[in-house]
């Protein structure tokens, strides 16, 4: 099964004219990596017109809309950082996760990005970061496994394991 987010759905350093610049990078991030078609990008824009995605704390997750479901290849995640944020409404967004979702995945992504997001050491070192390897450390990706890794949820990067 691939990765949700892989190594190369996560771009570090990027800068964006406003918030629905920021989405069409996210939704293109997608087409690239092969989850979505072309057309599911404008469903993203449509998303955000209609609401916001700003989930605060400087993250947002563009997404599709239910009918927009057909374009998508398979579920995914992107991981796009704007290190000068983003102007998006009441917020100033510095990362964006990008989610395709085939059926309800995107349920499961959102309660792990929210026990991550309340943690404040966690949200720092995924806006902050600076290596690929430092975003898939906080969010706990495992290559091969599909899933993010509940034993890796609560990480730092760079954090000494605890040992018995």
């Amino acid at each position: 099964m691939t990765d949700l987010l892989s190594r190369e759905a996560v771009r570090l350093g990027l800068r964006a004219a406003d918030r629905f610049d920021a989405v069409r990078q996210s939704g293109q991030a997608l087409v690239d990596i092969g989850a979505v078609e072309p057309q599911y990008v404008d469903a993203m824009l449509e998303r955000e017109r209609q609401i916001s995605t700003s989930l605060g704390e400087g993250f947002a997750i563009p997404h599709g809309t239910d009918e927009s479901r057909k374009y998508i290849n398979e579920t995914r995640l992107t991981f796009l950082q704007f290190p000068d944020g983003v102007d998006w409404e009441d917020d100033r967004v510095v990362v964006c996760v990008g989610i395709a979702a085939v059926g309800e995945e995107h349920v499961g992504v959102l309660a792990r990005l929210s026990r991550i997001l309340v943690v404040p050491e966690q949200a720092a070192a995924l806006r902050s970061a600076s290596t690929v390897d430092e975003v898939l450390d906080v969010l706990g990706a495992i290559p091969g496994d599909g899933t993010v890794s509940e034993a890796n949820v609560g990480r730092t990067p760079g954090a000494k394991e605890a040992s018995a």
